[in-house]
């Protein structure tokens, strides 16, 4: 059995089943998604859709990202977040047009479900963006760090490999894991377009949002697997990157 991590799907349906597909999930396989499922590409209703339906298959989690927040909100309220509204919630208010207010109902209580962070039995911690406490996430005051968050990519970016584990200066958040894996921040920010290793933190959101690819990585192996980039999945569409 293997355990896949998921990054970031920002509605990008086609992206998401041809990921899929390329890695030959089976109902063996877990699946660790994490977060913002939504907003970008056109079919964000539809993507949730398909995540509940993986998890009737799969064993799944499901990590909150930002984007689900703002997404979560509306369905409950039906308030349209501003930043949402102009950072990819107007397409995706435009791919729930069709869902009866029912199916509206079963994807709240699917956001409503979502997890702030999950840490496995080998102690690796799954999580959208990071957190701030040094005792780790289970004393994080603040709950918008786990999907907020870049200090802790930041700080491992920028990481000195001579500094050793036991060293008074070896950064305690760390230490707490022995892996992290995130999303949030895309790697083709910084010219990458796989899953990129900073430290012991993973982050496997390659920019599907943008102009990147949607990525899984196994995460014992490290074996990574992509889809095509997802603009080119959605020709028609511009997405998020009017923002850009």
């Amino acid at each position: 059995m293997r355990t896949l991590a998921v990054g970031d799907i920002h509605g990008g349906l086609k992206g998401l089943n041809q990921l899929i597909e390329r890695t030959n999930v089976s109902s063996d396989d877990a699946l660790i998604f994490l977060g913002d499922y939504v907003d970008g590409w056109s079919e964000a209703a539809q993507v949730i859709q398909r995540l509940i339906d993986l998890s009737k298959t799969n064993a799944c989690i499901f990590i909150k990202g930002n984007h689900d927040v703002w997404c979560e909100k509306w369905l409950a309220t039906g308030d349209v977040n501003e930043v949402w509204f102009k950072n990819g919630g107007k397409e995706t208010i435009e791919s729930y047009k069709d869902f009866s207010e029912e199916e509206k109902q079963t994807h709240l209580h699917f956001f409503e479900a979502l997890k702030l962070y999950h840490i496995d039995s080998e102690n690796r911690l799954f999580l959208h963006a990071g957190f701030t406490s040094m005792k780790g996430v289970e004393n994080e005051l603040n709950p918008e760090n786990f999907y907020f968050d870049r200090t802790l990519w930041e700080m491992a970016l920028t990481f000195d490999k001579n500094i050793k584990l036991d060293s008074l200066i070896y950064p305690n958040r760390l230490k707490k894991y022995s892996e992290i894996y995130i999303g949030h921040t895309p790697t083709t920010n910084f010219g990458e377009d796989k899953p990129m290793n900073c430290a012991n933190v993973w982050d496997v959101d390659t920019g599907a949002t943008f102009k990147g690819k949607l990525s899984a990585i196994d995460i014992d192996t490290k074996e990574t697997f992509q889809s095509d980039k997802v603009m080119d999945l959605y020709p028609d569409e511009i997405g998020r990157n009017k923002k850009k």
